[in-house]
């Protein structure tokens, strides 16, 4: 379990703890993680400044060992313009829904502002130990900030292409992230589409071509899967919907339940609830939606935000995509301690 992302890291077993965002991390699960000898991660890429402050505080409150937060280098997609038709057909396509859960149709969201720069001030400002980063790479005078705080950068490729271009950055770690994981493809050089390599063809073509040391990502839930990443090359594995599975989680109890039902056997990729490309468990409005045209990120984040809301309140979760990873049928615990304990047994 020696290993260099386990060195660098300073931590005792190279096992990444999954960052993610939209409020299914908590400080509960990070700190666990860390305390258990891994390295937390929590998603912090909707959170303002004073929020991610307020994150960080509580971490250090429930753990002294290294923990990781994750932002998204590209957090608003370029083109935030679109017409007032556009936004229409758009609606005509959700009508249903909205008749269904009892809402009037929304307002024509309004374009939004990156946060990035600013939540990577508050990153410095706080010293983390970790930065983990998605959706791009951060320009080379921050990398040189974290470095000279000693802090360890972490860059996520999902293509041979992109990793070269994180280790040319001199970032400390990549994660090669295959299309098998849960939530969003973080796909920065093409489009996500044409970046969907599997975990095990990914992570041999990038140690094969990198000194840069490599955690593999996407669809490992238990030992077997460490065990084949590290003997490919990965010098540590980083999982998410086990994690996300378990109490600590900011997940609800009826989305853990989902994790462990017959309707996991079903992950697809799908734009219809965020506008980026991400995997979870499939759900109606996914599934007849699909080829629609969406609004840009985060947009359409909002604009999906007030059904997804009323879809939960009415308990009417079959019209909602839950986002998991392709080997969720495989996880078995529902707290990270178990799950951990069953890594390195």
């Amino acid at each position: 379990m020696k290993t260099a992302v386990s060195q660098l890291l300073n931590i005792q077993y190279p096992i990444l703890q999954g960052p993610m965002g939209g409020g299914l991390s908590t400080p509960k699960l990070v700190s666990e993680v860390s305390n258990l000898g891994g390295l937390g991660g929590y998603g912090a890429y909707q959170l303002y400044p004073h929020e991610i402050k307020d994150i960080v505080s509580q971490i250090r409150s429930k753990t002294a060992k290294p923990f990781n937060i994750n932002l998204w280098v590209k957090d608003v997609d370029d083109n935030m313009n679109f017409t007032d038709e556009e936004f229409q057909n758009l609606v005509s396509h959700f009508k249903p829904y909205l008749d269904e859960l009892g809402l009037s149709i929304p307002e024509k969201p309004k374009s939004i502002k990156s946060k990035f720069e600013s939540q990577v001030e508050v990153l410095l400002q706080e010293n983390v130990p970790v930065f983990s980063f998605v959706f791009g790479i951060p320009d080379y005078a921050i990398l040189k900030e974290f470095k000279n705080k000693n802090a360890v950068t972490i860059g996520a490729a999902t293509t041979l292409e992109e990793a070269l271009a994180l280790e040319d950055a001199q970032v400390d770690i990549i994660v090669a992230s295959g299309f098998e994981a849960g939530g969003h493809r973080p796909s920065f050089l093409k489009s996500p589409e044409d970046s969907l390599t599997g975990i095990f063809t990914l992570v041999q073509q990038i140690v094969n071509k990198v000194k840069t040391p490599v955690v593999g990502a996407g669809g490992i839930v238990n030992k077997k899967g460490v065990d084949a990443l590290m003997k490919l090359g990965a010098s540590g594995v980083q999982i998410g919907t086990a994690f996300l599975a378990c109490e600590e989680s900011g997940a609800s109890e009826e989305y853990r339940n989902i994790l462990f039902s017959e309707r996991a056997e079903k992950t697809t990729l799908t734009k219809v609830f965020t506008g980026r490309l991400a995997r979870g468990i499939s759900g109606e409005i996914s599934e007849n939606l699909d080829t629609i045209k969406t609004l840009p990120f985060p947009l359409q984040t909002h604009f999906m935000s007030i059904i997804r809301e009323e879809a939960i309140r009415q308990n009417k979760p079959e019209l909602l995509t839950f986002w998991a990873g392709q080997s969720v049928t495989e996880i078995k615990y529902r707290n990270a301690k178990e799950v951990f304990q069953s890594l390195i047994e």
